[in-house]
């Protein structure tokens, strides 16, 4: 399952994934992992969820994003949620891209049984409409 957040720069993304994030820790049976860009949410996100700065392990663009998260599912049979911030800083701005991504992160998902949530800074309107089903109000 993926769930998006969206909304411009300034809407409460990011706060309302610390908020998703630090929730699922309370509930979960197993293992939270929060990927960032950039070592912005260590005092903001629980220290029982796994923090992971995309700059440390140099994950730039969507093969490698995909690459990583799919090595985590892999390595890691007990994350039962999985969260990613800033997802466009880095994967890039180009909207197929992204509905491409969010496919193969959708079965990957399913065939791990992991909940996704990314943040997208970029306007609802700009988003392919295949993708409206699982954008998440803010």
């Amino acid at each position: 399952m993926v769930t998006l957040l969206v909304g411009k720069k300034g809407s409460g993304k990011t706060k309302k994934l610390i908020e998703n994030a630090n929730e699922a820790v309370k509930n979960s049976n197993g293992n939270v992992v929060v990927i960032e860009k950039g070592l912005k949410l260590t005092y903001d996100i629980s220290h029982q969820a796994r923090l992971i700065d995309t700059e440390a392990y140099n994950i730039q663009g969507v093969d490698a994003l995909f690459g990583f998260i799919s090595g985590i599912c892999a390595g890691n049979y007990d994350v039962t949620d999985m969260f990613v911030d800033s997802t466009l800083k880095i994967i890039g701005d180009d909207m197929n891209v992204l509905a491409a991504f969010i496919e193969k992160i959708d079965a990957l998902s399913k065939q791990a049984e992991v909940k996704v949530t990314l943040s997208v800074s970029a306007d609802e309107k700009d988003i392919p409409e295949s993708l409206g089903a699982i954008i998440s109000k803010i």
